[in-house]
């Protein structure tokens, strides 16, 4: 273990109902302190999830999103309030998360994600969340996902429902939701959404980012998890490859 993963007292204080768990100690929380997490949009989803791992230790933090906030926001995107109306949403959540938790790193990109913006970046991130609205960067995130040998945790919500993901490698996000079903789309502008469900989806998808991280744990590896608000009721799908991927075929 690193001499940068000790925990200092303040940490130690922190994070001390953590470490107080059975099962999950101070190594664990070392390795939180260690890793390192790419969270691609800063919306309903992005924000919980961001926050929730800035409360518990995750020692970089790196946030990309290029939109605004605007009042239908301040509904779910917890992050958010009045004043921060026309101001780019990754900057408002990384000053949160740095008066938050001061002991980590937050890394903030007020961009589109991007074949340039990957080209440039040094990817070495232990697991990449993402919370987007649209299948276009849904896609390019499993493709650098694949790309660079990452885990890929994927949430989403839209009316009363949720859902979410974790792969790595093979079979991966294009082989579930094939581009065949991308004229499908909808989004939260169009569909609505319930104000507490991109949370809940955010809580689940933030748990098992924790439980990888700190645990080495996978519950949900290539298992996709459908959540029904309404009746308060979820199921698990395992999943498969599809040998004619056109993203995680081709790398096998």
């Amino acid at each position: 273990m690193s001499q940068h993963a000790e925990l200092n007292d303040q940490e130690l204080h922190l994070y001390s109902r953590q470490i107080l768990l059975d099962g999950w100690d101070i190594e664990a929380q070392q390795h939180l302190k260690q890793s390192r997490v790419l969270i691609v949009g800063a919306g309903g989803i992005g924000c919980s999830s961001a926050e929730l791992l800035a409360r518990a230790g995750v020692g970089h933090v790196t946030i990309i999103d290029f939109d605004t906030i605007e009042t239908s926001n301040l509904q779910r995107q917890i992050a958010f309030e009045p004043p921060h109306i026309g101001q780019l949403k990754v900057e408002v959540l990384g000053q949160r998360l740095r008066q938050i938790n001061p002991h980590i790193k937050v890394q903030t990109f007020a961009e589109r994600l991007s074949t340039d913006w990957i080209a440039q970046q040094a990817i070495d991130f232990d697991v990449v969340l993402d919370g987007c609205d649209n299948f276009a960067t849904r896609y390019l995130v499993n493709q650098m996902c694949v790309q660079h040998n990452i885990p890929l945790l994927s949430a989403a919500a839209i009316g009363m429902q949720g859902q979410l993901l974790f792969v790595h490698g093979q079979p991966c996000y294009q082989c579930v939701f094939p581009e065949s079903e991308a004229s499908d789309e909808r989004r939260c502008a169009d569909s609505g959404v319930l104000a507490t469900v991109p949370t809940i989806m955010a809580s689940l998808q933030a748990h098992h980012a924790l439980l990888y991280l700190g645990l080495g744990q996978k519950p949900l590896f290539n298992q996709l998890l459908l959540w029904d608000g309404m009746s308060m009721q979820q199921r698990i799908i395992r999943l498969h490859a599809e040998k004619n991927c056109p993203c995680c075929a081709v790398r096998r």
